[in-house]
């Protein structure tokens, strides 16, 4: 087996895990703990909260160490966290603070995983093949989370939510011996003794003063606030709003698998056909609408709306995943992809607490359904933030007819 088809082997399995895991999860909150609405904000916004913390000292954490053996050691320490769930539980010592504690080591373990991950790709793969790379693993990952929660939905009836969790902490260890056969990379170190502040610095101002990443950054910001809230809003919703049952739940929120994996499959047809800059504003608009959808009806038909929105809203937003993610491993300088991938998931995955708990708090006094609404409104920042921007002027991103900015040095 290839190298790349290792790598690949590693995070499929991961992420199949960790999709059934993202039932189980606030399941085990709703069914053994019987969360509150906050409670499930603190445990979705837990989740993602290491963007905030260390999203941006990640870049320069990852240049400086192998990225093989950081990747290893993230998939350990994940599977340790989860594991411990189980084992709280059977000795009865098993507590909301607990799983709030676990999000957050997965949280800060995934913040250093993805950005080696992603580091190590344009290192093993040619640069004609990053596109078709990250639409495979973009769809991939789809494929995971829509067997995943489906899966986890199944398991958590069959076995109850806190058992299930074993199927993730399993996943974590067979990921990390199948990153154990992989050749040993490292980051692009800068030739001299340079501070972290100074990299972070550099890092920080590339991506913020660059024309096309500056903009998309603020845009994935604008939706992943909104995914956050997701996180938090669509288990209690499916839960107590529409009385869905828990093999229910995993089918539904398998949904956002489907068009995901949707998206990713016509990612190059939609990109060749509207432009890459221009598909992105007309997307854009494209998903708020689907945030609308969602919870725009209510009795049978919700589980339609929720169906359609939800397939929207993913198969638009990968799209643009994809898209963004390719041009910058190509338009960055080797030397900063490290940290201009870890500055971009800073500012827009630090969004991705920051909506859970706003979610988690206003759905107490204003009810799910119209908190969704409340998100729905936010999620047209997204394509507003691209209009109003000079991605506006371009039909594809990387433009041959415009020159390309020179790296910014802070």
């Amino acid at each position: 087996m290839s190298v790349f088809w290792r790598w690949w082997a590693a995070g499929t399995t991961s992420d199949l895990g960790s999709a059934v895991g993202g039932v189980a999860l606030p399941l085990t909150a709703l069914t053994v703990l019987d969360a509150t609405p906050f409670q499930m904000g603190m445990i979705a916004a837990s989740g993602y909260v290491a963007w905030i913390v260390i999203g941006l000292p990640a870049g320069v954490i990852v240049q400086r160490l192998p990225l093989r053996g950081t990747q290893l050691g993230a998939d350990l320490i994940r599977a340790v966290a989860v594991a411990s769930i189980p084992v709280a539980w059977w000795f009865g010592l098993l507590t909301i603070a607990q799983l709030v504690l676990v999000a957050l080591v997965l949280s800060f373990a995934h913040v250093v995983f993805f950005v080696a991950n992603t580091t190590f790709l344009p290192e093993i793969v040619s640069r004609d093949q990053l596109q078709s790379r990250n639409s495979l693993t973009s769809g991939t990952h789809a494929t995971t989370q829509l067997a995943g929660p489906s899966l986890g939905g199944f398991a958590v009836q069959l076995l109850g939510a806190v058992p299930t969790l074993l199927v993730d902490a399993a996943s974590y260890l067979v990921s990390a011996a199948l990153l154990r056969t992989l050749p040993a990379r490292h980051g692009r170190r800068p030739d001299e003794p340079t501070p972290m502040g100074a990299m972070i610095r550099e890092g920080w101002a590339f991506v913020t003063r660059h024309p096309m990443m500056g903009p998309a950054m603020w845009s994935a910001t604008a939706s992943n606030f909104v995914n956050g809230a997701y996180l938090a809003l669509f288990p209690l919703y499916l839960v107590r709003d529409l009385h869905a049952p828990a093999a229910v739940v995993g089918v539904l929120l398998a949904v956002d698998g489907v068009g995901t994996l949707i998206g990713a499959a016509l990612t190059t047809r939609i990109t060749n056909a509207l432009g890459t800059a221009r598909g992105l504003i007309i997307l854009g608009f494209v998903e708020a609408a689907g945030a609308f959808v969602i919870p725009a009806a209510t009795g049978w038909a919700a589980y339609v709306t929720f169906t359609a929105g939800v397939l929207i809203f993913a198969g638009t937003g990968v799209v643009f995943s994809v898209t963004t993610r390719t041009y910058r491993q190509i338009a960055s300088p080797p030397e900063l992809l490290s940290r201009v991938m870890a500055t971009v998931r800073f500012v827009s995955w630090g969004a991705i607490p920051l909506g859970g708990l706003v979610a988690g708090a206003l759905a107490g006094p204003l009810g799910t359904r119209a908190t969704l609404l409340v998100f729905a409104a936010a999620a047209v920042l997204a394509p507003l933030a691209l209009y109003f921007s000079p991605v506006r002027g371009r039909r594809d991103l990387l433009d041959p007819a415009v020159t390309e900015p020179a790296a910014v040095a802070g």
